[in-house]
């Protein structure tokens, strides 16, 4: 009897401490001003809710507390917004008391100089240089070729085989973005570097805690080990007197005429990381979810192929596409920007006040981040009637991409600058999959759309000829 009180006790005593632990942080973090929310534990906050029910974390709180509520996430006290028009108003008003505001973990994997990060000038000046490389004139006159041919190698034998079109995307994307990005082919090098990229992507979404076995230290160590590869290609490539059209040629070219802004050996390595992750997110994600949407949807699949028949129809064999090719494919766009908005890859984006702020009635104090939530404004069904329907001739309607709460790619100056590029690679793939194949899918169909889009048990394929 004394030990089962002694238990009982105990459970209490523990019980008691977190309701304490639990009341402190909320104490800590009460201020006038301060839309209404819950903080969570201490140092944790509500990460691991946010993490795991992401969407149904948001509506819960939203019905609990309105459109924009306090939270503690990713190791930071944070403000949440919901509502459409603060969104865009902060998107389209960074430096006016707002700078970027990315998780930790993100900052120290992908460097404190990637593009996302960087305020002011050097942001500017940054995108400066990507745009030399991946304008539209570029993408016409040298990037689509070099797509087209990575694009037929990569798919011409899937035929008769069963295949996991998750992997298979995601090695299309890391390696086309590796060759874009630095002159990397598919070989040793590239292979070396794989399994480290991969391990830095797992990482960029988890708590800064530096333990062994934690995503956030083997992101890190894949981390240096990614800046040793790449430092040696910077030094072959200074030894050498051949001249590199890629990213990181133009970036190590010493012609003052050609090069406006010289970047540090540091900012060239922490782009070049930062572009090779961006290009692989959202351009692997998109690619097989399209691959799944259409494969559910076989009037979108009839429709999408035939449009790729056609522009075959008019090539002889093995001509590649042309930049009017890709202009004339209306449908694979909308098939694109509809699985962009069922599909998000980018749920929304971070903010830090560098002032007190007032904003919808409430007073952001300095140093808080907001979290820009954009996912719900996907599936607004005053924007887009049935929102849950995969219906890609809605953006065939009317001009959707131009309505002011279009925030796929991001907003104001810090617009997604390979958003057309992305969305090049996506249709070239699909031109050559949906017009050489037919496949269905044989088992690990399970998708997540929470903090990332991941099919955790793979998304196989039985693929044969058309």
């Amino acid at each position: 009897m004394g030990f089962l009180l002694v238990i009982l006790g105990a459970i209490t005593g523990f019980i008691c401490f977190c309701i304490t632990l639990l009341k402190w942080n909320e104490v800590r973090y009460r201020r006038k001003g301060l839309p209404p929310g819950t903080m969570g534990w201490p140092v944790f906050g509500e990460t691991t809710e946010f993490l795991k029910y992401g969407p149904d974390f948001m509506r819960r709180q939203r019905a609990r507390y309105g459109n924009v509520f306090k939270s503690h996430i990713l190791g930071c006290p944070t403000v949440i917004s919901l509502d459409p028009d603060l969104n865009r108003y902060i998107l389209l008003n960074e430096g006016k008391g707002l700078i970027p505001g990315y998780p930790q973990s993100m900052l120290d994997l992908l460097g404190k100089w990637n593009i996302a990060a960087v305020p002011g000038y050097l942001h500017k000046a940054m995108r400066g240089v990507m745009f030399s490389l991946i304008n539209t004139n570029m993408i016409r006159d040298v990037l689509l070729k070099d797509i087209d041919c990575f694009m037929r190698s990569h798919l011409h034998n899937w035929s008769d085989k069963v295949l996991d079109i998750q992997e298979q995307t995601k090695e299309m994307a890391f390696l086309l973005s590796l060759k874009q990005v630095a002159g990397i082919s598919p070989g040793p090098v590239a292979d070396a570097f794989r399994p480290q990229f991969y391990k830095l992507v797992e990482g960029t979404l988890s708590m800064p805690i530096n333990l062994p076995g934690t995503n956030y230290r083997q992101g890190f160590q894949a981390r240096e080990n990614i800046l040793k590869l790449l430092r040696k290609t910077i030094e072959e490539r200074r030894a050498s007197e051949v001249t590199y059209e890629d990213m990181l040629g133009v970036l190590l070219d010493t012609d003052d005429e050609k090069v406006k802004y010289k970047l540090t050996d540091d900012q060239i390595l922490d782009l070049l990381v930062a572009i090779i992750y961006a290009g692989y997110e959202t351009v692997s994600t998109t690619t097989m979810m399209a691959v799944k949407y259409l494969h559910d949807n076989p009037r979108a699949l009839s429709q999408i192929r035939e449009e790729h028949l056609e522009i075959r129809r008019t090539k002889a064999t093995g001509e590649p596409l042309s930049w009017d090719d890709y202009k004339s494919m209306t449908f694979t766009r909308a098939v694109i920007y509809e699985t962009l908005r069922l599909a998000t890859v980018v749920n929304g984006v971070l903010r830090k006040t560098t002032k007190d702020m007032e904003l919808k009635g409430f007073t952001i104090p300095k140093g808080w981040k907001i979290y820009v939530y954009m996912r719900e404004t996907n599936f607004d069904p005053h924007i887009y009637p049935d929102p849950l329907a995969f219906n890609p001739w809605r953006w065939l309607e009317k001009n959707l991409e131009a309505n002011m709460y279009f925030m796929m790619f991001g907003g104001g100056n810090r617009l997604c600058p390979g958003k057309e590029l992305g969305t090049v690679i996506i249709s070239v793939f699909l031109h050559y999959f949906v017009s050489k194949y037919r496949w269905e899918e044989v088992g690990g169909d399970k998708i997540l759309k929470f903090p990332r889009v991941d099919a955790p048990n793979g998304l196989r394929i039985r693929v044969s000829d058309y």
